[in-house]
C-alpha cells in the first residue's frame, strides 16, 4: 500500500455470538498494527450479559485502543451488530478514527437501536418478549450454537467446510450473546464525517442483501464505496483474503 495507509491502525470489532478471536483468519491479512477487541462479556472482557448496553461497548473499545497505545489514525472495522458502537467510539477517539468499513453491520436509524436491523419478523418477535421488562436489564440471551449442522448452514451461501465449521464452532468463538444491547438508542450523527465503506455480504441469511441496502441508506451521507463479497455472513471466516484487500485498501 502507498504512503497514504502508513502508521494507521486497524481495529476490529466482533458481531454477535462470537469473540474477538472471529478475525484470527483476517489478522495476519492486512498490513499494519491490528487491536482486535473483545466486546463485553465476552473473551477477554468477563461482563454479565444480561446488562451489557451499547455505552458499556463503547466504552470497552476505547479502553482497548487506549491501553494498546494506539496515537496514529485508526480504521474502525465492524461486523453485524459490531456497528452498533461505532458512532460512539468515533466521537470518543475524537478524530483519530480515519475510516470506517461496516461489513453486514446494523445501522439503525437516527436514534433507533439494533432492533431496527434485524429483520422484521425477528425484531417483532423479540420486541414482544421485551414488552415491559425493565430498560435497565435484559434477562434474554441467546446461548452458543451447539448444533453443528445448523451452524454450518445458518450463515447463507454454500455450507461451511468442515474447516470452516470447525473454525466457527470453537468455543473460543462460538459464545452466548446479550439481547441488552439492541435496546439503546444509536445516533450516527456523533460519527461527523468520517468516511464509511460499506461491504455487503451477499447472499447473507441473517441480515438479507435488501436489509443491509436499508441501512447503507440510513447513514448520514453515503458510504464512498460500496463492495459485494460473497461467502455468507462471516466474510472473515469464508473470504478472509478478500475482506482483508478490501480493509487494506480503504483511504
Amino acid at each position: 500500500m502507498g504512503d497514504e495507509t502508513a502508521g494507521r491502525t486497524y481495529v476490529l470489532v466482533h458481531g454477535g455470538g462470537t469473540t474477538g478471536r472471529c478475525w484470527d483468519r483476517l489478522v495476519p491479512l492486512l498490513d499494519g498494527p491490528v487491536v482486535v477487541v473483545d466486546l463485553p462479556g465476552r473473551g477477554a472482557h468477563p461482563a454479565e450479559l444480561q446488562s451489557v448496553s451499547v455505552r458499556d461497548e463503547e466504552a470497552s473499545i476505547v479502553a482497548d485502543v487506549r491501553a494498546a497505545g494506539v496515537e496514529g489514525p485508526i480504521v474502525l472495522v465492524a461486523h453485524s451488530s459490531g456497528g452498533l458502537p461505532v458512532p460512539g467510539v468515533v466521537a470518543a477517539l475524537d478524530g483519530q478514527v480515519e475510516h470506517v468499513v461496516l461489513n453486514a453491520a446494523l445501522v439503525p436509524p437516527e436514534g433507533g437501536n439494533g432492533l431496527d436491523g434485524m429483520q422484521p419478523k425477528h425484531a417483532a418477535g423479540l420486541r414482544g418478549a421485551l414488552d415491559g421488562v425493565p430498560e435497565e436489564r435484559t434477562e434474554i440471551v441467546f446461548p452458543a450454537v451447539d448444533d453443528l449442522e445448523r451452524l454450518r448452514k445458518a450463515y447463507g451461501g454454500e455450507p461451511l467446510s468442515d474447516g470452516e465449521l470447525a473454525f466457527a464452532a470453537d468455543p473460543v468463538r462460538n459464545v452466548p450473546d446479550g439481547v441488552h444491547h439492541y435496546r439503546q438508542p444509536v445516533r450516527w450523527s456523533q460519527a461527523g464525517d468520517v468516511p464509511v465503506t460499506y461491504v455487503v455480504n451477499d447472499p447473507d441469511r441473517p441480515i438479507p442483501v435488501a436489509l443491509q441496502e436499508e441501512m447503507i441508506a440510513r447513514l448520514p451521507r453515503p458510504p464512498m464505496q460500496v463492495h459485494r463479497l460473497e461467502g455468507g455472513h462471516v466474510p472473515a471466516v469464508t473470504a478472509p483474503g478478500a475482506l482483508a484487500a478490501i480493509i487494506a485498501a480503504v483511504t
